[in-house]
């Protein structure tokens, strides 16, 4: 990777880092610490949520006016001003009010810094850089949550506002690296691969909404999120407490582990799949979340020993985080290659809207179906993971061949060189590439 790319991706882990130290205590600092009670916690939970929700469909277009880096320096002081606030917070209206803001500045980093790679790379470096930042992002998250584990304290509210401090530092910390970049005139992105063949021409919402391959891609993310991400900590944990009998604290093992996979498998899993179709690894994914989700199965009905439950549950999780190295390399490059240079941030806010929607609607319909209908919520989820593969199928017929197999763009020419006579004057024409 180039030095831009390299800062970059410093900057997103480190940011990666400071939330690991807040998002898995946060219901824990509003309801006990500050003792406002669980249905705070909740609200809480929820305007962080909802206020990605507001800002998102507004966030493209500026970050294709202005450019993405402006776009991030904002966000970035924004997230930081809300970190700081929760931090002090001990009255309800102080918490929720910092809640959004702390929620706003966070979702507009994700399409400022997907739309900052893209700007970096071309179709040739761009999934290893997606690759690259999905690593480095959970590997902060979960130093973080461990480093912040040690800090954490429920009897010293100080302990708290400890961490919240560092989190607000590492979005400044994100915002001085990225200050340094300097970002090319022009998204660097393949004439012929963005937006080709399904092209949306113009700009606007309306444009994008008649280019059907990112249309596609966007109920495909919507699937994919709500599936997987949308019940890592509602429905998922909710069934293997309740149904496979599970303690709290394995459930930190699980994660523990969905972590490890992706920290170990990526760049194994990256190897294997970047001379790969895109959509036939997708489609793949959906096969091992179905397996994933019929193992929970077996967890919470199969009526085995406790110790086989237990084992079931963290290979769930794990098999969840190989899953996720291989959408990392596949996924958001795509949306990038789908974008016309014009729109870029605009592909990466919707989808990252779409995302935020599946991260709210999955909780609210996988935790209370975890909870009480575990035959059902099993089955539900193995459809709608079988549903990933067949809409990964489907997307793969609007996708050109480079879309869909980036590689292709690549594959030098296997013409051997011509030598000529130096008293050869005539024009020589453009060799023909040999068919292979």
């Amino acid at each position: 990777m180039g030095a831009a790319l390299r800062r970059i991706q410093l900057g997103s882990a480190l940011s990666a880092f400071g939330l690991g130290f807040t998002v898995p205590y946060l219901y824990v600092y509003v309801a006990q610490v500050r003792d406002l009670g669980a249905g705070t916690a909740g609200v809480v939970l929820a305007v962080f949520a909802m206020a990605a929700l507001a800002v998102l469909p507004f966030t493209g277009r500026v970050i294709d006016r202005r450019g993405p880096l402006p776009v991030l320096l904002a966000a970035s002081v924004v997230a930081s001003l809300g970190a700081a606030a929760l931090g002090f917070s001990s009255q309800v209206t102080a918490a929720v009010l910092s809640a959004a803001v702390l929620g706003a500045g966070t979702a507009v980093m994700q399409p400022a810094l997907a739309t900052m790679l893209v700007r970096c790379s071309d179709t040739g470096t761009r999934t290893r850089a997606f690759a690259m930042q999905f690593f480095l992002q959970n590997l902060g998250l979960g130093i973080g949550g461990l480093v912040g584990g040690q800090i954490v304290d429920t009897e010293r509210p100080a302990s708290f506002t400890l961490l919240f401090l560092i989190e607000a530092v590492m979005f400044l910390v994100l915002g001085a690296i990225t200050a340094t970049v300097r970002m090319p005139r022009t998204p660097a992105v393949v004439a012929g691969v963005s937006g080709a063949g399904d092209g949306a021409p113009g700009g606007g919402m309306r444009a994008m909404l008649s280019h059907r391959a990112m249309v596609q891609l966007c109920v495909l993310g919507f699937v994919v999120f709500f599936a997987c991400y949308g019940q890592f900590e509602s429905g998922l944990a909710a069934y293997g407490t309740e149904a496979a009998g599970i303690e709290p604290s394995t459930l930190g093992i699980a994660l523990a582990a969905n972590t490890a996979v992706i920290v170990v498998a990526q760049f194994v899993v990256l190897r294997l799949v970047e001379r790969r179709r895109r959509s036939r690894v997708i489609a793949s994914v959906g096969l091992i979340w179905a397996f994933a989700w019929i193992v929970a199965g077996y967890a919470g009905l199969g009526h085995g020993s406790q110790t086989m439950a237990t084992a079931a549950m963290i290979s769930t999780y794990a098999l969840f985080g190989l899953g996720e190295s291989m959408l990392s390399p596949t996924v958001a490059p795509l949306v990038a290659d789908l974008a016309p240079e014009s729109m870029v941030g605009q592909y990466n806010s919707a989808f990252a809207l779409c995302k935020q929607l599946a991260l709210a609607v999955g909780p609210a319909v996988g935790g209370p179906m975890g909870a009480s209908l575990h035959g059902p919520y099993i089955v539900t989820f193995v459809l709608f993971s079988l549903g990933i593969t067949v809409l990964a199928l489907r997307l793969g017929r609007r996708l050109t061949p480079v879309q869909d197999q980036p590689s292709l763009a690549a594959v030098p020419s296997r013409v051997v060189a011509v030598s000529l006579p130096e008293s050869t004057t005539a024009e020589v024409p453009a060799p023909v590439a040999a068919v292979h």
